[in-house]
C-alpha cells in the first residue's frame, strides 16, 4: 500500500501528517495488564493477537453462517485482536444509493443504531467508500471535513474507517474509533486493511450463501400456478391425484362404468367418494340422464322412505302433495345413496325389490312404477360386519356387493396431497378473489405428514381456513390446529394405530364442543360427519360422555 494517502484533503499540514512517506514508524509498544511492554517482546505479543485475529477470520470466512451472524463473529474478533474501543461495519444495502450500519459494537447513541443509513454525501464512510481508500484521524479532523459524519460520536478521540471491497467494487466500510487521543499508525491501518480484506471474503461468502439458501428455498416452495395435476382430462377432471393407490380405483371406475352393474363404494368419511360415484355416471352411457344423490343419514328414518320412492298426497301427516322419490327422478339415469349402511332394516326390503325388480310404490299408493335407474351406493361402515350382527340384511349386502370399489384414505396416497393442496387454494382464491401464489415448503411437508382422519374434506376446510387467514401471497395454513392429532402415541414415541388416532380425533372434537354431537356448532360438524356416524364410531371406539364435563 505504497503511497497510499489517509489525510483529509486541505491543508500541507494534514497532507504531512497521514502521508505514508513521511509518517515516523511508532515505538514499537505493546499493551498488556502489567503495563506497556517495548522491544521484541511487545512485537512477538502482537504479533501472536494479529495472527489470532487472523486465523479467526478465515474460520468467519469459511462459514456457511449467515451474514449478520458472520459479521457480529467478525467484529468480537476485531475487539479481541486490536486495542479500540469500538467497531462498526457499513454494508451497502441491495437498493444501493446510501450505506446502512450493518453491525455495531459501540456504546448506544440515540442516532447511531443498527440500520441506521448513512448517505454518502459529505460522511467518512461516504468518502472511503467513493475513493476505495482508507481514512484516519481526530474527532476534530473529522468533523472539519465531515460536517455529517456519525462515527466520532462524543467520547471518542480518533478513529479510522477502512474500504471493504467485493469484486471490484467498495460494497462497505469498516470503522474503529478510540476513546483516548491515540490516532492509528500505518502499521496498524495496513493491519487493518488486511482485516477489511478478510472481512470482504466473509462478507461475499456469506451473500453467496445466502442466495444459495433463497434459490433452494424458492425451488422448494410450492408454485400454486404450476398445473401439473396428474388426471385424465376428459373423464375425471373433478378427481385430483397421481398416486398408484387412485390410479388403482379410476382403472376399476372405468372397468364396471359401461355396464349397468350395481356398484358400492367402500371409503372413509371424507375420501370423496361421491366423485368417485360421479365419474362412474359420466363414463356410461347414461350420463346424459339425471345424477340423483341421496345421503341416507341426513335424513331421519321416518322420511327416508319418502325420499326414496315418493309419496302421494295425504299419505301421511303434513303430506300436502304427491312426491317424486330419487328412484323415479333417476329413471334411465344412476342414484347415488351415500352412507346405505344407515337405512333401517324394515327399509331394506323394499330396496333390495327395486334392485331386483326394478319397480316400487310409492308411499299411499297401489300403482307400481318401474325405474331404470341404476344404483351406486357408498359407505363408511363395514356392511359384512353388519350383517354378522344382523343389522344389515345379507341378501341386500350381496346385491350390492357386486362391484366394490374400495377408496383409500387420503394418509394412504400421501403424494396426492401438494396436487389437492393446490388445487384447493385456487379454488377457495377464486372464491374469494385472493392472489395467492406460493406454499411454503414447510408447511407443505406438515400437510403431508399429518394422518387426516378427516381425510380429504378436513384438507379441504382447512385450506379454506388458511386462504381466508392469509392476508398476502403466501398461504398461511394455521398449523397449530394439527399437532394434538399427530400420528405418534405418548408411549416413547410409539405410531398409533389407526384405530387410537381416529378415537383421539373424536374425542379431541367433543371436548372442544362440551360434548355436543350435533347441530351447526356440534362435534359432527368439525369432524365432517353425520351425527349418526359420529354416534355409531363413538359406540365402537368405546367413547363415553363423563358424568360431569369440565368447563
Amino acid at each position: 500500500m505504497a503511497s497510499i494517502n489517509l489525510a483529509l484533503p486541505g491543508t500541507e499540514d494534514n497532507k504531512s501528517r497521514f502521508a505514508w512517506g513521511g509518517l515516523p514508524r511508532p515505538a514499537e509498544v505493546f499493551e498488556t495488564p502489567g503495563g506497556r511492554e517495548p522491544g521484541v517482546q511487545a512485537e512477538l505479543r502482537r504479533e501472536k493477537a494479529r495472527l489470532k485475529l487472523v486465523l479467526e477470520l478465515t474460520n468467519q470466512t469459511a462459514s456457511r453462517q449467515q451474514l449478520r451472524d458472520v459479521v457480529r463473529a467478525v467484529m468480537v474478533s476485531i475487539r479481541s485482536g486490536v486495542r479500540c474501543d469500538g467497531v462498526c461495519i457499513y454494508l451497502e444495502p441491495p437498493q444501493g444509493g446510501e450505506l446502512q450500519v450493518y453491525t455495531l459494537d459501540l456504546p448506544a447513541h440515540a442516532d447511531f443504531q443498527e440500520g441506521t443509513t448513512i448517505p454518502l454525501a459529505g460522511t467518512i464512510a461516504g468518502h472511503v467508500v467513493q475513493t476505495a481508500r482508507p481514512w484516519s484521524g481526530t474527532r476534530e479532523e473529522a468533523f472539519a471535513q465531515f460536517p455529517g459524519q456519525l462515527l466520532l460520536q462524543p467520547g471518542f478521540s480518533t478513529g479510522c474507517m477502512l474500504p471493504i471491497s467485493c469484486r471490484n467494487r467498495v460494497a462497505g466500510t469498516l470503522g474503529l474509533v478510540r476513546c483516548e487521543d491515540n490516532s492509528f499508525s500505518r502499521d496498524e491501518v495496513d493491519f487493518l486493511m488486511q482485516i477489511s480484506n478478510q472481512i470482504a471474503m466473509a462478507v461475499e461468502n456469506a451473500l453467496a450463501h445466502e442466495q444459495i439458501r433463497e434459490l433452494k428455498e424458492k425451488l422448494a416452495q410450492e408454485s400454486v400456478h404450476v398445473q401439473d395435476e396428474i388426471r385424465d382430462e376428459t373423464n375425471f377432471e373433478e378427481i385430483v391425484g397421481g398416486s398408484a393407490a387412485l390410479r388403482r380405483v379410476l382403472a376399476q371406475v372405468e372397468t364396471v362404468a359401461p355396464t349397468d352393474s350395481t356398484v358400492i363404494i367402500y371409503g372413509e368419511t371424507g375420501t370423496g367418494k361421491e366423485l368417485i360415484a360421479r365419474a362412474i355416471h359420466n363414463l356410461s352411457p347414461r350420463h346424459g340422464n339425471a345424477f340423483v344423490k341421496l345421503n341416507c343419514a341426513a335424513i331421519p328414518t321416518g322420511l327416508l322412505e319418502s325420499e326414496l320412492f315418493g309419496h302421494e298426497k295425504g299419505a301421511f301427516t303434513g303430506a300436502i302433495a304427491q312426491r317424486i322419490g330419487r328412484f323415479e327422478l333417476a329413471n334411465r339415469g344412476s342414484v347415488f345413496l351415500d352412507e346405505v349402511g344407515e337405512i333401517p332394516l324394515e327399509l331394506q326390503t323394499k330396496l333390495l325389490r327395486v334392485l331386483q325388480e326394478r319397480e316400487f310404490e310409492r308411499l299411499g299408493s297401489t300403482r307400481t312404477i318401474r325405474t331404470d335407474a341404476r344404483l351406486i351406493a357408498a359407505t363408511n361402515r363395514d356392511l359384512a360386519e353388519m350383517v354378522e350382527d344382523q343389522r344389515f340384511r345379507s341378501d341386500l349386502f350381496y346385491r350390492l356387493n357386486v362391484f366394490p370399489v374400495h377408496v383409500p384414505a387420503l394418509r394412504e396416497r400421501r403424494e396426492d396431497i401438494p396436487l389437492l393442496v393446490r388445487h384447493f387454494v385456487q379454488l377457495f382464491a377464486r372464491r374469494m378473489k385472493r392472489v395467492i401464489d406460493t406454499i411454503p415448503s414447510e408447511t407443505m411437508s406438515t400437510l403431508v405428514r399429518y394422518p387426516w382422519p378427516g381425510n380429504i374434506r378436513e384438507l379441504q376446510n382447512l385450506i379454506e381456513r388458511a386462504v381466508i387467514l392469509s392476508s398476502g401471497p403466501v398461504l398461511r395454513v394455521p398449523l397449530r390446529d394439527l399437532p394434538n392429532r399427530a400420528p405418534v402415541g405418548p408411549a416413547k414415541g410409539r405410531p398409533q394405530t389407526l384405530e387410537e388416532a381416529e378415537r383421539a380425533h373424536i374425542l379431541t372434537a367433543l371436548k372442544e364442543t362440551k360434548w355436543v354431537v350435533a347441530g351447526p356448532h356440534g362435534a359432527a360438524t368439525r369432524l365432517g360427519m353425520n351425527r349418526s356416524t359420529v354416534l355409531f364410531r363413538m359406540k365402537k371406539l368405546g367413547i363415553v360422555r363423563p358424568w360431569k364435563i369440565e368447563e
